[in-house]
């Protein structure tokens, strides 16, 4: 097998491994392509990407172009001369890059495609119940996550599994398989195929401060899953209504108990030193929250040294 030379795109720590297994394999990384830095932090101060932390630890060039369509870049890449792309979480690419490389250039995309297409499909598999879910390579085309799948492997979601624990599984299994679909693609035993066209497809979009809000007239089953699959981020949210006051609260971890309810859907109840929420076929126990400039606590905790009202309720968007 004659290695290939790549270029790997990638910004989150979820990149890290994969990018790992192709410096320990007989595959040859020419530069690392990720996000400029960043501000964060209350100090606004300029922060790496994981990827670049990664990249510049085991020696490699690091690019970070704020213009993807730059003549430069393209003239650089070019230059480089890669067999192929390898695409990790990463943006969308312009047709003059991902039509650089003569064998194509590949993306690991977190879900069983055509299931989940776009940013956070991790988190939505959670969310909506899946019993299932996987990684897939593909190679980009001009659409999002739609082009010819090169190979899959699945895994089952565990049924108390939150989206950090699932996507460090979903990391490793990913990781294995872009090594596996790098070596078909230099021994030549691709036989990509196109997506289905079929009831599959579903899409996974990306988070806003909307879709993650909890609704407490939903089905507890529901709420149980959000804030799982919205852990540990961005993490579910809501509006805290107690002592004349409203609050913004993120909601951490929950249990849900079935079961007939007579109060209204986002009513509290403290019972046993528990923040007990009634929702419209049960009641969900509200384990761990946060509120405005505190850290995360457990009930019990929040408990010691604030008071909750007989009228406190979570607020229904």
């Amino acid at each position: 097998m004659k290695p290939l030379r790549i270029i790997y795109m990638g910004t989150p720590a979820f990149a890290i491994s994969p990018l790992q297994q192709i410096l320990e394999s007989e595959h040859k990384v020419m530069a690392v392509i990720t996000a400029p830095d960043r501000k964060s932090g209350r100090g606004k101060k300029l922060t790496p990407s994981p990827i670049k932390i990664f990249s510049e630890e085991h020696g490699l060039s690091v690019l970070q172009p704020p213009n993807l369509k730059d003549p430069a870049l393209i003239s650089q890449l070019r230059e480089l001369a890669p067999d192929v792309m390898v695409v990790v979480a990463f943006r969308m690419l312009p047709k003059e890059v991902w039509s650089i490389p003569q064998k194509g250039t590949l993306n690991l995309h977190a879900s069983l495609l055509p299931k989940y297409r776009g940013a956070a499909p991790i988190h939505w598999a959670i969310i909506n119940g899946e019993k299932q879910t996987g990684v897939t390579t593909f190679f980009i085309n001009e659409q999002i996550d739609t082009g010819e799948i090169i190979a899959q492997k699945s895994l089952p979601i565990g049924l108390d599994e939150n989206t950090g624990q699932l996507s460090n599984r979903l990391e490793k299994l990913g990781a294995t398989l872009t090594v596996e679909t790098l070596d078909l693609i230099a021994t030549d035993r691709v036989n990509s195929s196109p997506q289905p066209n079929n009831n599959q497809e579903s899409l996974a979009p990306k988070l806003t401060r909307e879709n993650t809000q909890l609704q407490w007239n939903q089905k507890g089953q529901r709420i149980e899953r959000k804030v799982r699959g919205l852990q540990p981020f961005p993490c579910a949210w809501t509006i805290l209504s107690n002592n004349d006051q409203l609050l913004y609260c993120k909601i951490h971890d929950v249990d849900f108990i079935e079961g007939k309810q007579p109060l209204q859907a986002g009513k509290i109840s403290v019972e046993n030193q528990q923040i007990m929420v009634a929702v419209p076929n049960g009641t969900v126990h509200v384990k761990r929250l946060q509120l405005p400039n505190k850290k995360p606590m457990s009930d019990k905790e929040l408990l010691n040294g604030y008071s909750i009202d007989a009228e406190a309720s979570f607020e229904n968007p």
